[in-house]
């Protein structure tokens, strides 16, 4: 009876074992499975996601106007007076851009004062000793991802205010002209209420909102990543 008794309770703890072995196999190939499938959606926003930049870039075109300062040459002495250049530009056209909010009103501003522009960028080469040719115009330009604070700007090609020094073959600075986010804090990169209101402004809420970073789906995508590797291990 002992005997029995005890086979038949060896033979009950084994068919546990084996039932919550299986259970326990079943459960993790279900969360495997789960985490698979919600990879796979992740993935595809991802991808999506990663397509809007040049969708975005080319909404965002038509609403603004950056600003392109290319320098001489790469020496100290002509990235400097790029930054000349740049600052005495930025001053001078601060007054006329502060309260536009239409960006054919800006570029109409912009493209009558060329010539002013041009003479304000000849007078700071003059006045450090150089006798470098200058131009100023209104052109496309291709532009790399530019972050502003909490905004970040996707490559692409925009309408500039674009000034070349002399041989124009030096390293180049840029902003947005219009609406003027080149007027913030560059040492912080912080955009003021103003230049928020008129982004908001310019742009739609969608358009507005996707300018702000926000990586989130690469994250999880590498969290389910990490989760699957513990899985198996």
């Amino acid at each position: 009876m002992n005997k029995k008794s005890g086979k038949f309770n060896l033979n009950f703890i084994h068919n546990k074992i084996l039932d919550s072995d299986q259970n326990s196999s079943q459960m993790r190939l279900f969360f495997l499975l789960l985490l698979l499938i919600s990879s796979l959606a992740i993935a595809q926003l991802v991808r999506i996601h990663s397509a809007d930049p040049s969708r975005l870039q080319q909404k965002i075109a038509h609403e603004i106007i950056r600003f392109h300062v290319i320098a001489n040459s790469d020496s100290d002495e002509d990235q400097y007076l790029k930054y000349q250049i740049k600052d005495a530009l930025v001053e001078c056209l601060q007054p006329y851009l502060m309260d536009v909010h239409d960006v054919e009103e800006a570029q109409d501003i912009l493209t009558d004062m060329l010539p002013y522009i041009q003479k304000v960028a000849s007078q700071v080469i003059d006045k450090n000793g150089y006798n470098y040719l200058v131009t100023a115009s209104i052109s496309s330009t291709y532009f790399p991802m530019k972050v502003y604070g909490d905004y970040t700007f996707p490559p692409g090609r925009y309408e500039a205010l674009q000034v070349r020094i002399g041989s124009a073959k030096g390293k180049n600075w840029w902003c947005v002209m219009f609406p003027p986010l080149c007027f913030v804090d560059e040492t912080y990169s912080i955009v003021d209420e103003d230049g928020k209101e008129k982004l908001k402004y310019l742009l739609t809420e969608d358009e507005f909102d996707a300018l702000k970073n926000n990586k989130v789906p690469i994250k999880i995508r590498f969290k389910l990543f990490d989760s699957i590797k513990k899985l198996f291990s």
